[in-house]
This record gives structure tokens, sequence and C-alpha cells, in this order.
């Protein structure tokens, strides 16, 4: 009998503790790692003060998981005479970094490279010559995507025409070499969402997309910047990223200022990132500081802190 209440003792136990982890569902991961926008520490670097090559040092101390370069930052490779030359020692240099602080190459925003929807043709043929050196450069650096910026009319019809032809042509290039050409919303007619989308569905090449930024849905300031709120004619920043998740290859997440519950101040993340995850989009996001409030390296981490936050909550 003793045996029997013993042997019953146990099973009830047994049973008792399955059906507790049976109850205790397991934390979901995020879908989601960060990578860091190289802008967020542009104060640092365009004061001479930083190297840019220290960036991947810097975005690992950080807990970054991925890297997102700014083309603009690094005066050796702009200035240079010899653009392949200094394209290719950016590329070796920042490879290895990479691989010492075991860290990603995600992206290249390239700037300063010629307008691509300019009317005037030896300037846009040039300005398509000068990034197919960064396509190349993505490629061996393992990056899925360059970010380009679609400037150089004001006209609505002419900068449609102009920027289809070159993202065509682009794109067409970047296809074997495994790189997505994708257009950030940065001031101008890119910062419509609507038209931009119009010109991105029009490109018959499956490598060309978006890079949605949360804070550049300014229609009347040149890089389409939502600072301080003072824009007169913005773009619905919810609608614009709405529109253009579909075809994203990366996401922005750009910050500006918190309030004392390390909310942005001016855009809605838990509408932003809800919008992003409804898409279906799993690849980085990109964390992006562009406040004055805090120091550089603060707002990167508030910024990261927030979309974490949001993201564990959606």
């Amino acid at each position: 009998m003793k045996s029997l209440i013993l042997s019953f003792i146990t099973l009830s136990f047994i049973l008792s503790c399955q059906n507790q982890k049976k109850s205790t569902p397991p934390q979901e991961e995020s879908v989601y790692k960060l990578s860091l926008a190289q802008w967020s520490f542009n104060k640092s670097f365009k004061s001479g003060d930083v190297s840019p090559y220290e960036f991947a040092k810097m975005a690992s101390e950080l807990g970054f998981e991925g890297l997102e370069y700014v083309s603009q930052l690094y005066t050796d490779v702009m200035e240079s005479e010899d653009k392949p030359v200094a394209i290719q020692a950016f590329v070796d240099k920042n490879n290895a970094l990479a691989a010492q602080y075991k860290i990603k190459n995600v992206l290249i925003m390239v700037d300063d490279e010629g307008d691509l929807s300019t009317s005037d043709e030896n300037s846009r043929l040039k300005a398509i010559e000068n990034h197919k050196l960064w396509i190349q450069a993505a490629h061996k650096m393992g990056c899925s995507s360059i970010r380009l910026n679609l400037h150089g009319e004001d006209d609505v019809t002419l900068w449609t025409t102009n920027s289809i032809t070159s993202l065509q042509t682009l794109s067409e290039f970047a296809k074997p070499l495994n790189v997505n050409i994708i257009v950030e919303n940065h001031g101008g007619n890119s910062s419509n969402a609507s038209l931009l989308m119009n010109v991105i569905n029009q490109v018959k090449f499956d490598n060309c997309g978006t890079l949605p930024d949360f804070g550049n849905f300014c229609l009347s300031k040149d890089w389409g910047s939502l600072k301080d709120n003072k824009c007169n004619n913005p773009y619905d920043p919810y609608l614009g990223v709405s529109e253009m998740m579909p075809k994203a290859f990366g996401v922005s997440a750009k910050a500006y200022d918190f309030d004392t519950d390390g909310n942005e101040t001016i855009l809605d993340y838990q509408k932003l990132l809800s919008i992003v995850k409804k898409s279906g989009y799993k690849g980085f996001i990109g964390v992006e500081y562009e406040g004055d409030h805090l120091s550089e390296e603060e707002g990167i981490i508030a910024t990261r802190k927030l979309i974490e936050k949001t993201v564990s909550n959606l």
C-alpha cells in the first residue's frame, strides 16, 4: 500500500511539473537585428576628432550586430583623385575591421556622387558610373544594399522619368552582384512616398527597393528632416512608411529627441514599428540618432532602448 501511495505521489509531481512548463510560454526572441547608421556619429567624424575607420569598434562596443556606412564621411575616398583605388582601400580596411570586431557589413549609404534624377544627361550618366563603384564595394564587403538618393529635378514628370531610367540601369548592374539598390525618402520628391513608390514600382528588377526613414518626410526641406517639428509641409510619416514597406530592404529608425519616459517626442514608435512588423519585414533595423540634446552616444543608446522596448510590446 505504501509503495502504491508513493508511486501515485511521484506521478502527480511529474505531471504537475509538466503542466507548469506547458503553462509558461517560451519568450519570443526579437525577429529584428539592430545595425548602427554611421551618420549617428557624424559630428565626431566630421570634426576630425575621430576617424571614420573607428566605426566598427564603436558600434561593437555599443552592442550592435550590423554596420551601415555613409560614404560622405570618408574624405580619404571622396576627395581622392583616384576614386577606384581609394574605394578599394576603404573596402579592405573596413572588411578587416568588421572581421576583427565580429560585426556584419549591412549597407552603404551613398551621398555626393551626382544627381541620378537630373535631366542633364552627361551629369546623370556620370552619377551612374560613380554609383557603380559603390555597388562593387558593397559586393566585396558582403553588404546587402547600397542606399542612394533621387535628386536633380523638381518637376515631377522629369524627376519620375529620369529616376526610373537611372534605377533600371543600376539595378541591372547590381543584380548579378547580389546587391540591392534602395532609395531613401531623403528630401524633395523622394520624401513624397506616393511619388517614390510610383518610381520604384516601374523598375523591372526585384533588387530595387526602399529604405524607409522614419523622420525624412518633410517636403519643404532639402533632406526631408522633421527635426524640431518645424516642417511646414510634412508628408504623413505613418502613411509614408506603410507605402514604402512592401519594397523595403532596410529600415532606418530615426530619432531626434526623447521625453522623460524615453519615447520619441515627434514620432510614434509604437505606430511605426507596428507598421514594420505588419509588413512581414525580417531584416536589420538601423538606429539613426540625429538630435542635439543628448550626446551622440547617449542618443544612440536611447534610440536602441526605445526600439527594443517597443518591439517587445508589439
